[in-house]
């Protein structure tokens, strides 16, 4: 979809551990940062859209959570839509935002994507997770992952799920089957992960804030090889919130830094032939032909790196690389700050964490920063074009869910 959205306004608390603050409480923090971003008030709005992932499951809070927060906020009367879409749940309501604004509908639209993971019964935090994919179908994961491996003839865990997220077995799949294709090696999964850590270091709302280097990172405790702890990103807790307008309300608010969702392409997974394009493909060529880019004028990017492997898998995706030379365009250092394609100068989900409803507005939110230059220490120079990629749950052999987003500094 080509959009004719503007930015107007962004805000988000710091991700973590907040398990002694409501959740309704982290949504309204991010809502009043954005509207005071953008010099509006709540009233002015004409709609919003709420994403939340694991509101039902850890604290109760389902099928009204955007309602409630909003309330909290000192906001009603607005038409409010709740969305739920794994964890590319706020990722999909910029989209639908968006998608409402360039038909002309609405000229003020509230995003918000808050949610909370900690809980001290780990297995209900796990249970978010679990229901990212088809919990009826015969066998479970487990059936689904072994089929994979076998045809990929590679050998996995065999208790997936084991006192961990069932997507890291997915993620340590995906792993094994790329180091088998493409020689790429668990060295160069750490780089990504030692990168990330770089980035959240200079990132005041990252979840976690200390450097580590390669050796930091193969030295951590093995999760499911090849993943090591600091190769999967963490649970959280937060909310992260932008304020979308048309381009009259643009005019008319005299934007400084105009920031414009060029195009947001929402696709579901399927099951597809080994030979055709992946999902993540098939948004990112629509996105890039959408918004009039190729991979060639971005100048960072915000991607799924829910492990350290699908970074380096999502380069090739989006065209950053050739297939299989993921591993070593994160070596070369061109996906670090000072290289030519900075990606996850945030610190990624790795790092900056993974408050699942609040990831993808969160992405939107760091693109955004560097377009303005506002993103201080980890400023990528003269940005003008940043793509975001978010994807969630599982269907078969790809997710469910895929959002690739670009925006560009667009002058009014």
């Amino acid at each position: 979809m080509k959009t004719n959205a503007y930015i107007a306004g962004v805000g988000m608390t710091p991700f973590g551990n907040h398990m002694g603050t409501p959740l309704r409480e982290l949504g309204a923090r991010a809502i009043r940062m954005a509207l005071e971003d953008a010099g509006i008030e709540g009233a002015d709005l004409d709609a919003a859209y709420m994403a939340n992932g694991g509101g039902a499951l850890i604290v109760g809070q389902g099928l009204i959570a955007g309602q409630v927060a909003l309330r909290h906020a000192g906001i009603g009367k607005i038409p409010v839509i709740n969305v739920e879409n794994a964890c590319a749940s706020s990722s999909t309501a910029a989209y639908q935002a968006a998608a409402m604004i360039t038909a002309g509908l609405h000229d003020v639209v509230l995003v918000c994507g808050f949610d909370k993971l900690y809980h001290e019964d780990k297995a209900r935090t796990f249970a978010v997770f679990a229901a990212g994919v088809d919990v009826e179908q015969e066998g479970g994961l487990e059936a689904e992952l072994e089929k994979i491996a076998e045809h990929e003839g590679v050998a996995i865990d065999d208790t997936p799920g084991a006192g961990r997220s069932a997507f890291m077995d997915i993620y340590a799949l995906s792993a094994l089957v790329h180091m088998k294709k493409y020689g790429t090696t668990q060295q160069q999964f750490a780089a990504v992960s030692a990168k990330n850590s770089y980035h959240g270091s200079l990132n005041p709302n990252a979840q976690f804030q200390q450097e580590l280097s390669v050796e930091d990172v193969l030295a951590s405790r093995e999760i499911v090889y090849p993943l090591t702890l600091p190769m999967c990103s963490p649970v959280g807790d937060g909310a992260a919130a932008l304020v979308l307008v048309s381009e009259r309300k643009a005019r008319e608010l005299g934007l400084k830094q105009p920031v414009r969702m060029a195009s947001s392409v929402l696709a579901s997974g399927w099951d597809h032939d080994s030979d055709e394009p992946t999902l993540l493909e098939h948004c990112a060529k629509t996105a890039y032909a959408e918004a009039g880019v190729s991979p060639g004028d971005l100048s960072c990017v915000e991607l799924h790196d829910a492990s350290a492997p699908s970074e380096i898998i999502a380069y090739e995706k989006l065209g950053l690389c050739d297939e299989g030379k993921g591993g070593e365009l994160v070596a070369s250092g061109a996906t670090r700050l000072g290289g030519h394609i900075p990606v996850n100068t945030s610190g990624g989900l790795l790092r900056k964490g993974h408050p699942i409803g609040a990831t993808g507005a969160a992405q939107l939110i760091e693109l955004t920063l560097q377009l303005q230059g506002r993103a201080g220490k980890r400023q990528v120079p003269d940005a003008r074009v940043g793509l975001a990629y978010n994807g969630g749950g599982n269907i078969g052999t790809d997710a469910a869910a895929t959002v690739v987003t670009i925006l560009e500094k667009k002058d009014l």
